[in-house]
This record gives structure tokens, C-alpha cells and sequence, in this order.
């Protein structure tokens, strides 16, 4: 167990997976009289359920500790700081992602679909990850094994090496801004006690009604009727469908313009 003194005086560390401490759901050293009952996986299990239910805003190690009835103290047999656990977190949550098989002879495109329509997914299931992606090194076991396997599909577009890593920014960078909006509108409507629907309708109406919205609004009446869907949902689904296959098909042309 570290002291709070000691952490104090520690210089800041990269990541929790370069700290040298066991790796995940190993237990900490007997003796000492350190709690009974508890692991990393356990604690860590725990985090994500409090970070889903709750946000990022209201985590704390005391409501860590509560959750699982124990003293906050006995949390730090396992991780040193709040970080640690956010960190450990932001992999346990890349661990649900369904990885293609690297040899199954599947097309590079339907490969690339699912990965991102699972990363997807990820960001709206669990909206805390989106500001952690940017807050760490992304470096552990379940983080890696998803960039490995995209890496591996990238490989299979035809793209000179120059050239894969630009598209992987731009298929995933691009899932990763679509997949945090739509987290937080799925979360503004649950906080609101309204269906995606009905947050829309209302926010809509509202704003046709102010006349220095109605013009912008209008000019736009045309593309808003060709995007079709009859629910928010459908909407969003074609919207990410068409940019993803637009992307898809910006690969193709590079691979034949020889990257």
C-alpha cells in the first residue's frame, strides 16, 4: 500500500499500466491487515458500474468505497489514485468490443464496419470514455488489442504504409466525434425524462419559433427532408451508415490512385 504522503510526493506517472504493480485481479501482499474480499477486478467492475449510473462528476473514492462496503482507505491496497481507477476502467470497457478474427478471410470493409460500429457503440454505451480516451495513454491489454486488430485491417486496404495510419484517423476519428455527440444526446434526453423523439420534436419546435433560427432552419428544410428516418435513431443511423461508406470508398480511391 502506498501512503497518501508518499503519492503525494511522487512525480506524475504516465499511465497505471507502467507502474510496475500487479496486473489486473491479482491480490495485494497479505499481511498488514489489508481488507479481505477484494481485487482489482472487482474494484474496477465496480467503477464502471458507478461511471455509468453516475458520470464522471459525482465518482469518488468514498462512493467507490461505499458501493462496495469497504473504507475508502482499503481501496488503495489496489490502486494508488482516482487516475488508476479511471484508467483501469477506460480498458475494462475496451474489453467488450468484439474483435474480428485476424485469419478469417473476411473483407477488409465488413472487418472495418464492425470495428467501428463497435466503437461506436462503446462511446454511446458508456459516455465517460470519451474525455478519458484523451486523458491517457490508452496502452492496456483491451485498448491495444483493438488497435492491434484495426492496424491488421488497415494492412489489408491496399494502402502503402504512409497512407494507413492517415486512414485510420480519419475512419476512427470521425466514429469518435459521431459516437460522443450521440452519447450525450442520449444522455440529455434521459436526464430530461423524454424519448430521443420527443426531446427532438420539442427542441425543434422551439427553435423554428425565434425568428433569427426560422431563416437558417428553412434553408435547410430540403436536406433535413432527403435525410429520411422517421425517428431520431433512424436519422442517425443513415447519417453514420452514408459517412462511413463514404470513407470506406475514399480508401478504395486512394488504394487505385496508388495511395
Amino acid at each position: 500500500m502506498v501512503r497518501a504522503a508518499d503519492r503525494a510526493e511522487r512525480p506524475a506517472r504516465a499511465s497505471v499500466w507502467l507502474e510496475g504493480r500487479a496486473p489486473r485481479g491479482g491480490a495485494a501482499p497479505r499481511g498488514g491487515g489489508q481488507p479481505s474480499g477484494l481485487d482489482r477486478d472487482r474494484i474496477t467492475e465496480v467503477t464502471v458500474r458507478l461511471l455509468d449510473a453516475e458520470g464522471m462528476g459525482k465518482f469518488s473514492m468514498r462512493r467507490l468505497a461505499a458501493a462496495l462496503n469497504v473504507t475508502a482507505m482499503s481501496v488503495y491496497w489496489y490502486v494508488d489514485t482516482k487516475d488508476d481507477l479511471l484508467e483501469l476502467a477506460l480498458d475494462a470497457v475496451f474489453g467488450e468490443l468484439e474483435l474480428p478474427e485476424a485469419e478469417s478471410g473476411e473483407d477488409w470493409r465488413d472487418q472495418l464496419r464492425g470495428l467501428a460500429g463497435g466503437y461506436r457503440a462503446l462511446l454511446v454505451r458508456h459516455p465517460w470514455v470519451s474525455p478519458l480516451i484523451g486523458t491517457f495513454l490508452n496502452i492496456g491489454p483491451h485498448a491495444m488489442a483493438f488497435s492491434l486488430r484495426v492496424q491488421e485491417v488497415l494492412r489489408r486496404t491496399g494502402l502503402p504504409p504512409h497512407g494507413q495510419m492517415g486512414a485510420l484517423s480519419a475512419v476512427f476519428q470521425f466514429v469518435y466525434g459521431f459516437g460522443t455527440i450521440e452519447g450525450h444526446f442520449v444522455q440529455r434526453c434521459a436526464s430530461a425524462g423524454m424519448s430521443q423523439d420527443e426531446y427532438h420534436r420539442q427542441a425543434m419546435s422551439t427553435i423554428v419559433e425565434q425568428p433569427r433560427f426560422a431563416e437558417h432552419f428553412g434553408r435547410s428544410a430540403d436536406l433535413r427532408e432527403a435525410r429520411g428516418g422517421d425517428t431520431v435513431e433512424e436519422m442517425r443511423e443513415r447519417d453514420f451508415g452514408f459517412a462511413l461508406e463514404t470513407l470506406i470508398a475514399g480508401i478504395e480511391a486512394m488504394v487505385a490512385r496508388g495511395g
